[in-house]
């Protein structure tokens, strides 16, 4: 299932992210429960960790905190409002990743060359991109979020992003990974977005892998081990000759006919390669 960001009022919603406007405690049990917006937003991402957001519900988070769902509407009033806090929630782990808010908002693109070698020997000009290294932490950053939360990838937040306090840090801390390189403001929106949907795409390998064998019981390697005497039997390398080539090797270096890890990683440093280029082309 997909969910939505910016299904709520947002009026509401943006009033709970930034937390101008959080209720007061009600008195009875919503007072005794101890309940806040935090927690509420704790045991929703507690929840579709373990569970996956098909298991997500204002009713089943209220069963969660042990308060009935009428008690719960008086702190979240929805499930749109509640996907929203989510969101914001678990990508303040990639600000958190890259040092916060307090790392330097303009830092070198181009780190300094080497002290002289001893004797006076020049060991010549090495300039290493420091913003391949930044840019390199932002994708890997968000690679760990999509590990730690799979449910992320079923929420379509591009349209309408929640605009919470850890949404905008985080387009923040992004953007100066590439601050100072001669990119203008559109490419450097550009080059932010590029990586973000690039290490969505590739964990969406990850999760469709585990979705698979929840679904089916059996596991890649067994998957493979039962399709392959048909495939076999079927198969014409004379007709095939490219793929009865390349698949075999790619295979055995994949363990699998596709390795989503194996994939991040070059597909990262191919595109860091990319932006290379017009990081080069901007000097």
């Amino acid at each position: 299932m997909t969910e939505h960001t910016g299904t709520g009022d947002p009026a509401r919603s943006m009033a709970l992210l930034w937390r101008t406007a959080e209720p007061a405690a009600p008195r009875g049990r919503g007072a005794a429960a101890g309940l806040s917006v935090d927690r509420v937003v704790a045991t929703a991402v507690a929840l579709a960790d373990a569970e996956g957001l098909g298991a997500l519900s204002m009713r089943r988070v209220a069963t969660e905190l042990g308060v009935g769902a009428m008690t719960l509407y008086t702190w979240v009033p929805g499930k749109g409002e509640l996907v929203d806090l989510m969101v914001d929630a678990v990508l303040g782990e990639v600000v958190d990743a890259l040092g916060g808010l307090a790392a330097p908002a303009v830092a070198p693109a181009v780190a300094p060359a080497p002290a002289p070698a001893p004797g006076g020997a020049d060991p010549g000009v090495v300039e290493k991109p420091a913003w391949r290294d930044r840019l390199e932490a932002v994708a890997r950053a968000n690679w760990a979020v999509f590990a730690r939360h799979p449910w992320l990838l079923q929420v379509a937040a591009m349209g309408r992003p929640p605009l919470g306090p850890n949404v905008m840090a985080k387009y923040e801390v992004e953007l100066r990974a590439i601050d100072g390189t001669g990119l203008d403001e559109v490419t450097m929106d550009a080059v932010v977005t590029l990586v973000n949907g690039f290490v969505g795409g590739a964990a969406r390998g990850v999760l469709d892998r585990a979705q698979a064998e929840q679904l089916t019981g059996i596991s890649e390697e067994q998957w493979w081990e039962a399709t392959a005497p048909y495939v076999d039997q079927v198969f014409d390398a004379d007709a095939y000759p490219t793929v009865a080539r390349v698949g075999p090797v790619a295979g055995e270096a994949n363990q699998a006919a596709y390795d989503p890890h194996r994939a991040f990683e070059f597909g990262l440093a191919r595109l860091l390669d990319g932006i290379a280029v017009l990081v080069d082309a901007a000097r």
